[in-house]
């Protein structure tokens, strides 16, 4: 379970009436426990608690009590020898009517209402395996908006379902971010009164929620009329009550869904709650996935975490900002001219999403404004920072909706902190109707035409956010000549990933420009967009990406094209696990790259220390492996550059694992057939080799097939190949049906063999390898010398080779990937000059 399946389990729970006894087998129900895990301790099997209650072993000491013991049964709990020898992490005492837990390894309690217990929510997740508990207590608001919004989308779907057609789900989802505007205007004051809206919809919608949609509509309406053309309009005079908002939010057409009695009933749990808490840089994430099929399982537990963004942003311009402001002190004229410097800062975002990125770098640098508004003695100064100055593009239009929205609520709340709230309601409405963020796919619009390096004269066809398509001159930027930052996580998708347009992206991109442009990763094209895009003008940009286009067959395909357009690697962050709010902290493992064609000196690579810690290394140059040395590229070479033993590719099988045998199914077949045991041979592959598995094969030559099809396993196991053999979309293997009985590779050595594992932990201080005898068959999980000279184990052992293979070959996530190709084959390379082509 995720953190808002979590928090919808808990909610439905403090709902429901109290139940004593099946309180404790609820609540952990709710944090994803099994039902027979649940049963085991019904019974007793594994509750070990004495005190009456349910003890969960390495988890919690939960107990319900009669009212008003609720503080003396959590002391008994704590003091409880067996909550201590059970290792416990929580314990929780509940009458029904209040609630109190005590985290034991930190000593944080809560004590609430009984009812308001899912406000806590976070508290508890450990006990789901949940470890990023700090981002999610900070999101907790988020999260639970989150829910209940699904909750509506979902009902609302199912109750019209023509609302979830391909045809109707923009509509769909435009009426969801009215919804969410609607929420947030009513308790910031923003509408005239407290809770406004869904006071509105309970006071006049009729009970089985019927004519709700009729309310909604007629709300809207009035929020796009303006108010001298309030009395044509003939508004309800209860819809009267609500501002002129337009912006092309509420434009076009106002019809809302119907609701059933429980869609109802959700809106108002949605308008419940405390909208000022939102945090737009996570919430934006957390809402796209409500209205996204493949990411609604998820519900928005991937997204971006504001200390990730900042390591973007921070090498990228920030931390040049605060050093600057700190350089100015009080000197009126450096801080009117860093003023003026911030205010023409551009930040463009050509992967958006929901708007995380923009978000992020508009705070940051309203909050260094700020700064040095007090500096210069006017901390009630208006913001020279245009909203509009922070620019993206992004595939999805509810995405793209939610990016402008969640800006524009970003840029209230900066009104509101650093300003006040009347001056920030003063400036707020009518909603700006501009649009400067693009729905559309970024690797195909022209970059220059939505943040053009001059302010004028450019015009594009784009969708704006809240009205119909149109084609519309591009709003001029208010700071023409400023510096330009490009930021953001792209989707990284490898080359066996992509659909046949994005291979099309590509192609446009890299066509006449590479030769084996298909086995790049599609962040490819960013980068690539991004180098074009600073031949027109100074830029700066870094994108998250996956490390693997700073690896291996890559890099010598697209960091010459890089470089060829003058960029360089200004700064770098080495490899790192992107982490989420998934259960156990799942991430895919990144890198950051910032290139730039004014980089200069003092480049900047950030690295992981193995306690976890941020470790920054200076240099002359980053090279394109990320490593603080000079330029060189390594190209995959089919032969050693030395006298070295030519390195194998591990056979291939190709058999659907029917020839494969574990060692209990080779024990059974040869106690029946012992004659057989010449047609049986030890394999090795990577984690056979690893954790020491004992797996077999059948190694039939084709002398000796009939004797193996004269066995019925045997004979089943070969016919099993050409079924699966035939069965693939693969012509080659289909070829191979012929020769079932073996693999589709047959190379074994006279004398023994030295195996190299495909992948090895990255934990390790050394490349592993072995010595095999003759007899052994490896297969395409690693590599293989056969016969070579035993020394060769030093040398793919030796530190110096791990160091290699590290830096210039793939990796699997973090662990290390080994290459006969650009590793083995390339060895001496070490020893060649800089900027070199090997």
């Amino acid at each position: 379970m995720n953190a808002v399946e979590i928090e919808e389990a808990i909610t439905d729970l403090a709902e429901q009436p109290f139940d004593a006894d099946e309180f404790p087998y609820d609540f952990l129900l709710a944090f994803g426990n099994k039902e027979t895990t649940i049963k085991r301790l019904r019974t007793g099997a594994t509750n070990k608690s004495d005190q009456g209650g349910v003890l969960q072993t390495n988890n919690i000491h939960l107990k319900t009590c009669a009212n008003g013991e609720v503080g003396q049964t959590l002391t008994d709990l704590k003091a409880s020898p067996t909550t201590t020898k059970a290792k416990a992490k929580f314990i929780l005492a509940t009458d029904g009517f209040d609630l109190e837990a005590e985290d034991i390894t930190t000593g944080e309690t809560i004590a609430c209402a009984y009812i308001d217990f899912p406000d806590h929510f976070g508290f508890f997740l450990p006990l789901a395996g949940i470890s990023t508990v700090k981002q999610i207590r900070e999101s907790a608001f988020d999260i639970r908006a989150t829910s209940r919004l699904n909750r509506l989308y979902i009902k609302l779907i199912e109750d019209n379902s023509e609302w979830g057609t391909s045809a109707r789900r923009p509509d769909m989802n435009h009426f969801m971010a009215r919804l969410i505007f609607c929420f947030f205007a009513e308790d910031t004051d923003i509408f005239v009164s407290d809770n406004l809206f869904t006071a509105t919809i309970d006071q006049m919608s009729n009970r089985d929620g019927s004519n709700t949609h009729e309310i909604i509509s007629e709300i809207f309406r009035a929020m796009n009329t303006a108010i001298p053309d309030r009395a044509g309009a003939k508004l309800p005079r209860w819809a009267d009550a609500f501002p002129y908002v337009n912006g092309g939010l509420f434009s076009g057409s106002t019809e809302a869904p119907h609701f059933s009695k429980i869609a109802q009933r959700y809106l108002s749990h949605i308008g419940s709650l405390d909208w000022t808490q939102i945090n737009p840089d996570i919430f934006g994430s957390m809402i796209q996935a409500v209205a996204d099929d493949e990411e609604r399982g998820a519900l928005g537990m991937h997204y971006t975490s504001v200390p990730n963004i900042l390591k973007v942003l921070n090498p990228l311009f920030l931390d040049d900002l605060r050093e600057a402001l700190e350089a100015a002190g009080d000197n009126a004229r450096k801080l009117a001219n860093l003023r003026a410097r911030m205010a023409k800062i551009r930040v463009f975002d050509p992967a958006c999403g929901s708007g995380n990125f923009l978000v992020i770098a508009y705070k940051e640098i309203r909050a260094l404004e700020f700064e040095l508004n007090k500096r210069s003695g006017e901390p009630g100064r208006r913001s020279d920072i245009p909203l509009t100055n922070y620019r993206g593009i992004e595939l999805r239009d509810f995405s793209a909706e939610i990016a402008r929205l969640a800006l524009i609520i970003a840029e209230y709340q900066c009104d509101v902190t650093y300003l006040g709230q009347k001056e920030a309601l003063a400036e707020f409405l009518p909603l700006d109707a501009r649009n400067w963020i693009t729905c559309g796919n970024a690797l195909r619009l022209d970059w220059l035409s939505i943040c053009p390096p001059t302010g004028t004269g450019v015009k594009f066809q784009s969708d704006d956010l809240f009205m119909s398509p149109l084609e519309q001159a591009q709003i001029d930027f208010e700071n023409e000549g400023g510096e330009t930052y490009i930021c953001g996580n792209p989707p990284y998708l490898g080359s066996r990933e992509q659909s046949t347009e994005q291979k099309e992206d590509l192609g446009r991109i890299f066509d006449g420009r590479a030769k084996s442009w298909k086995s790049l990763d599609y962040v490819a094209g960013w980068f690539m967009k991004a180098a074009d895009y600073g031949l027109h003008t100074p830029t700066v940009t870094a994108f998250v990406s996956t490390n693997s286009i700073c690896q291996g067959q890559q890099v010598p395909i697209l960091w010459p094209l890089i470089f060829e357009t003058g960029h360089e690697i200004a700064f770098a962050h080495t490899s790192f696990k992107w982490a989420n709010l998934a259960s156990h902290n799942a991430g895919v493992t990144v890198a950051i790259v910032g290139i730039s064609n004014h980089a200069g000196q003092g480049r900047k690579l950030y690295a992981l220390s193995g306690d976890g810690e941020i470790v920054l290394k200076e240099s002359d140059n980053i090279n394109a492996y990320l490593v603080a040395a000079p330029d060189f590229i390594v190209t995959k070479r089919s032969t050693p550059l030395s006298q070295l033993t030519h390195m194998n590719y591990g056979n291939y099988p190709g058999d659907g694992n029917h020839l494969t045998l574990s060692g209990a199914e080779r024990i059974q077949l040869l106690d029946r057939n012992p004659e057989l045991e010449s047609l049986i041979r030890p394999v090795y592959g990577a984690q056979e080799f690893i954790k020491g598995l004992s797996r077999y094969c059948l190694w039939i030559d084709d002398e000796d097939l009939e004797t193996a099809q004269a066995n019925a396993e045997m004979a089943r196991r070969i016919e099993a190949v050409k079924e699966t053999r035939l069965a693939s979309r693969d012509k080659s293997l289909n070829k191979l049906a012929l020769s079932s009985h073996q693999y589709r590779d047959r190379n074994t050595a006279k004398h023994h063999l030295i195996l190299v594992p495909t992948v090895s932990s990255e934990s390790r201080d050394y490349i592993p390898t072995d010595l095999k005898s003759s007899n052994a068959v490896t297969t395409n999980q690693a590599f293989a010398l056969y016969d070579a000279p035993l020394w060769n184990m030093a040398l793919i052992a030796s530190r110096i080779h791990l160091v290699w293979i590290a830096t210039i070959c793939g990796k699997m996530k973090t662990d290390f990937r080994y290459s006969n190709t650009m590793g083995w084959n390339c060895l001496t390379s070490a020893l060649m000059g800089p900027n070199r082509y090997i």
